[in-house]
């Protein structure tokens, strides 16, 4: 059996201000709701849909850190280009 969730994609930070919310439909198999329920009952969330703003978050968060590392690889493997000004980009 697969239980729904609607999630609620807003956020008060300064950053998603300027966002209008988006309505998204999310399904989940049942062990995975029922833990998804047990972590909001636990009160370690205020609702479904926050648990899962910062599950994206911390996922967005995690890549830009991988893409970084790999970009810091890169220029000490000497396969880089330190720029001193935007102007260098072209």
């Amino acid at each position: 059996m697969t239980f729904f969730f609607v999630l609620v994609l807003f956020c008060n930070t300064k950053y998603y201000k300027n966002y209008m919310r988006e309505i998204i439909n999310l399904s989940l198999p049942k062990p995975l709701a029922q833990s998804v329920n047990s972590i909001v009952r636990e009160g370690k969330y205020a609702s479904k849909s926050e648990f899962f703003r910062e599950l994206l978050r911390m996922w967005l968060e995690g890549k830009i850190l991988k893409d970084l590392a790999e970009s810091r690889e890169e220029l000490a493997a000497g396969n880089g280009k330190i720029l001193k000004s935007l102007k260098n980009l072209r």
